[in-house]
């Protein structure tokens, strides 16, 4: 017990004090097998405390490298492996992971997973900060692109008709560059639009209707919501252009796919998942989880740990700024974005998670 203004207050006890962790902590007997699992191991390898007890730990994180394997199988041995793929939720996640013995329990091991998509997010303000003077350059260069397109326009009068359309060329690709111009400044801008409690189900179906009217392959949009979800926190605004992006990028994925053309958006409530935002500077619970599912070919593997950077694109036509835009967005929430590929399955997942409107400033 402490003394706090006079008062006695409990200490939280070690399970609680487990339990809040917002990263996945297993606590593994001497045959390597789970014993204890906390809210954040359940949400990331998607499986309940019930399910994981008493499995090898080896078989719960998938194919393992052998010699993190030969690790584990040494019972009084540590370890710190960094960036390693182990299976979440029947998907690929990269993970770091740390393997601590117990001095006093020969044996017994405690292990932690940190997901890496969520430990990037922690940094992405330096990686933003760095796209400040490029935006500042994109204003400059929009002055002259406006006198170039107007030259065109008063050349366009005088041409004989045969030729205008060279001064529509020119209109139209000044058109192309600022259109580029204004989303390099949309992502480099550190302004942030208000949030407000919203309906994460009707920004869904506005997303989906813009998509849909725009599309020409008749592609399934499949909407699987839990109708018992809370409002979230967010832009009203802002969240449908990110889930027009999302949708729309794994409408092109599905596009290509072999078997019926499918994307599939879903809701979910996710006890236990938090990250540190870094707007606020402190962890924020995020249990509304949003998943856009394409069964498209994915993302090139040489390219997945890269899909959120600016001007990475397996388009041959994209210019990279739609899903580093997206990220911006949802930072801005404070909420986390996420890329896996379930390989065995053919589906590529992008996992969107926002705070509870009435969580915003209540958590620690």
């Amino acid at each position: 017990m402490t003394v706090n203004s006079g008062e006695v207050v409990d200490k939280p006890s070690a399970e609680a004090q487990i339990g809040g962790l917002i990263f996945a902590m297993l606590l593994i007997d001497g045959e390597s097998c789970i014993a204890e699992a906390n809210h954040a191991a359940e949400s990331l390898l998607g499986k309940s405390a019930a399910r994981l007890l008493g499995k090898p730990i080896t078989d719960v994180l998938g194919d393992l490298d052998q010699r993190i394997k030969d690790r584990f199988a040494l019972s009084d041995s540590a370890l710190v492996a960094r960036d390693i793929r182990v299976l979440a939720s029947e998907a690929e996640a990269r993970v770091n992971l740390t393997v601590s013995p117990l001095s006093n329990h020969s044996g017994w091991r405690v292990v932690t997973l940190s997901e890496i998509s969520h430990e990037e997010n922690a940094r992405e303000a330096d990686g933003m900060a760095t796209l400040g003077a490029p935006s500042i350059l994109a204003h400059e260069i929009k002055n002259p692109l406006s006198a170039i397109r107007g030259a065109a326009q008063l050349v366009a009068r005088k041409l004989p008709h045969q030729d205008k359309k060279l001064a529509r060329m020119i209109m139209d690709e000044v058109d192309r560059i600022a259109r580029l111009i204004d989303r390099m400044q949309q992502l480099g801008s550190t302004k942030t639009e208000p949030a407000t409690p919203c309906n994460p189900h009707e920004a869904i179906r506005a997303a989906i209707a813009t998509v849909r009217a725009g599309d020409q392959t008749n592609i399934i949009i499949c909407e699987e919501f839990d109708p018992s979800l809370p409002p979230v926190m967010a832009n009203r605004d802002a969240l449908e252009q990110i889930l027009i992006n999302l949708i729309s990028n794994a409408r092109d994925a599905a596009s290509k796919s072999e078997d019926a053309p499918t994307v599939t958006v879903q809701t979910r409530f996710v006890s236990g998942f938090a990250f540190r935002a870094i707007r606020v500077g402190r962890s924020v619970r995020l249990p509304i989880e949003i998943k856009v599912t394409d069964n498209g070919g994915g993302v090139d593997a040489a390219m997945r740990d890269h899909v959120f950077e600016p001007f990475v694109s397996s388009k041959k036509s994209g210019q990279g700024l739609g899903l580093a835009l997206v990220r911006k967005l949802v930072r801005d929430m404070n909420g986390s974005i996420s890329h896996e590929r379930d390989v065995k399955k053919g589906l590529t997942h992008f996992r969107l998670h926002l705070p509870l409107s009435t969580d915003v400033g209540s958590a620690n």
